[in-house]
């Protein structure tokens, strides 16, 4: 099959904004983007060192077999255009919006005294929809509300002026509970009802503030002309739309029409959300999923996102708050990135809502998947501690001591972020006198990636050291001097302010006190204390007790030592009878023995505090 010759394709690019298109070689649509100019951006994806050109790319580039392309007038014609072509062909590599179900509306019949009721389907007769609406508990509490304070009709009737005036209907029970007015029976003027329609549409598209004003009004009126069963009326709705007004404002009642977007996004899925204000109030939130595909950006993600969600929802907002700066240009759209007052906390808003609803998400993945949990904590961990790697294998070392005796290191390893106990190692140390825990600790990792190298095991990529600087230091010497310390990353943490160190540096690096990746070293500095004091304890009890022993008159090192190898620890050494300890000593040292314990009742191994 003859190569694709995409520089001959290119030559023919113009560079105007419009939309390009990737075929394969069966004829199958695989990709579509846009552009401000098609030419270079169709130039990018065939450049080795551009930073577009990564691996999942590289596959793409690689089944192209045609190009086509769409001139546009402007960028975001490009967008809309983008937008609408992917919803329609689903390319396999563009990304993926999850949108499994139906979200529903509500609706305003177009019909003689209209009907209001919530579907999920649309119909194009003419009729108003409001919506979609993502949770169907807030819809139904602002239908129930309208309802409320409207008595509408529930019927469908065909109530035309010639069937009301022939007398063909006649009122029922929602009438006789006041639930509706009667217009079958012509009780309701028609321009009575349609005044309610279109309050109802105003408190929909987030214009509350003026049906508000206006009740207040009729309210006053009433009142002074005494009527008071009218009044009645209108302050119970007057409060029932104070209520909701309070509880839907959250900024500036002058902030009006605009649209608010924010993005999260992991490795494999990036979540959008939208937010639709009207005269301060939240009429409109929803999320958006979307899965990868070819490693995009976030800018890219958003973008698209934005340009579905005004789809969706058939916004004309003339401003769009964002996160960040994007590349459209476009003089009917503002896209502001603010940086404080009450615009930023409709930005805040949307991003708590993106978050929670990122994190719900994930942990449902990672409830059905343990293994994507476990590929995103060790590609955040890789991500805060400027690793190049993913650290599948970590190891820790933690050193004890009592007052510079019984000198212990211990060593405890994780791999794919979780303990492997099978592989922990504790230390005696050989080679240090006195409390000196720097020289310790340059004795333990030396001992330990010298025994790796010399049986070829493979080193970890990361060692946590539990110290500050002078721990660290010393344990990066051992590494110098095997030659292996830019093989690892090895990064110290110092307890009372849960500083990370690194070699070298001067000052300590400060992780969020809630990441998970501060939460994993400290698992692994408190599981290397637990592991070595466990350890020097064991230690400790036995020179203290075989100390202890040899004290006594005829008890000499040799005697505690066989005590202790064959009853295994000192409770039992206490609990032993007379016969039992015959077994291991003479009949005159059992007797001694037997006679010491019975005048010292406390354990002699008494557990002290170490460091």
């Amino acid at each position: 099959m003859e190569k694709f010759d995409y520089r001959a394709v290119i030559k023919n690019i113009p560079h105007k904004p419009g939309v390009y298109q990737y075929w394969d070689n069966a004829g199958e649509l695989i990709y579509i983007g846009k552009a401000k100019n098609l030419r270079n951006r169709v130039t990018s994806y065939f450049i080795k060192d551009n930073y577009r050109v990564n691996a999942k790319t590289r596959v793409l580039v690689s089944k192209i077999n045609k190009i086509t392309f769409t001139i546009v007038d402007t960028e975001i014609d490009a967008w809309l255009l983008e937008n609408s072509l992917i919803k329609k062909h689903q390319p396999r590599y563009n990304v993926m919006l999850k949108d499994d179900k139906t979200y529903p509306w509500i609706v305003i019949k177009n019909e003689r005294y209209p009907r209001i009721y919530w579907t999920r389907k649309i119909i194009k007769d003419g009729s108003k929809y409001f919506g979609p609406y993502a949770s169907i508990s807030m819809m139904h509490t602002i239908l129930d509300m309208v309802k409320e304070i409207y008595p509408l009709r529930t019927c469908n009737l065909p109530l035309t002026p010639e069937n009301i005036a022939a007398g063909k209907f006649k009122v029922c029970l929602e009438y006789q509970i006041g639930n509706c007015k009667g217009p079958c029976q012509a009780f309701q003027p028609e321009d009575d009802y349609n005044r309610s329609i279109e309050d109802i549409k105003d408190i929909l598209n987030g214009k509350i503030s003026g049906v508000i004003r206006n009740l207040r009004g009729d309210l006053e009126k009433a009142s002074s002309e005494l009527n008071f069963e009218l009044a009645h009326r209108l302050k119970r709705q007057y409060d029932l739309l104070d209520r909701y007004q309070s509880k839907s404002t959250i900024v500036n009642s002058s902030i009006s029409d605009i649209d608010v977007f924010s993005i999260a996004s992991e490795e494999r899925y990036a979540f959008v959300n939208f937010l639709k204000v009207m005269n301060g109030t939240v009429i409109q939130t929803q999320t958006l999923e979307i899965k990868k595909r070819l490693d995009e950006t976030d800018e890219e993600l958003l973008t698209i996102a934005i340009s579905e969600f005004r789809t969706r929802f058939n916004s004309s907002s003339k401003e769009i708050i964002v996160p960040f700066e994007l590349e459209l240009d476009d003089p009917g759209i503002r896209f502001t990135v603010p940086k404080q007052g009450e615009k930023k906390k409709l930005l805040e808003l949307s991003q708590k809502n993106v978050v929670f609803f990122k994190r719900d998400k994930l942990d449902q993945y990672e409830k059905l998947n343990p293994e994507l949990r476990t590929e995103r904590l060790l590609a955040q961990m890789m991500k805060d501690l400027r690793m190049t790697e993913l650290p599948r294998h970590i190891e820790c070392f933690d050193n004890s001591n009592f007052q510079g005796k019984y000198p212990v290191s211990a060593i405890v390893v994780f791999k794919d972020a979780r303990p492997s106990k099978k592989d922990y190692r504790h230390f005696n140390v050989k080679t240090v006198e006195g409390p000196n825990d720097f020289a310790t600790m340059e004795e333990a990792v030396h001992r330990r990636y010298r025994r790796l190298l010399e049986e070829g095991e493979p080193l970890p990529q990361l060692i946590v050291i539990d110290g500050g600087k002078g721990q660290l230091s010393s344990a990066q010497k051992s590494l110098r001097l095997l030659g292996i310390e830019t093989q690892v990353t090895m990064i110290g943490i110092a307890k009372r302010l849960e500083e990370i160190f690194y070699p070298g540096d001067q000052y300590p690096m400060y992780l969020d006190k809630k990441s998970e990746t501060l939460k994993i070293i400290q698992q692994l500095r408190d599981e290397a204390h637990r592991f070595g004091i466990t350890f020097h304890r064991k230690k400790r009890n036995k020179g203290t007790l075989v100390t202890e022993l040899e004290s006594i008159a005829g008890i000499g090192k040799t005697s505690a030592e066989k005590l202790l190898r064959h009853f295994k620890s000192v409770k039992r050494i206490r609990e032993a009878s007379e016969p039992e300890l015959m077994q291991v000593l003479n009949t005159r040292q059992t007797k001694t023995l037997l006679e010491y314990f019975a005048a010292h009742k406390t354990d002699p191994a008494i557990d002290l505090p170490s460091s």
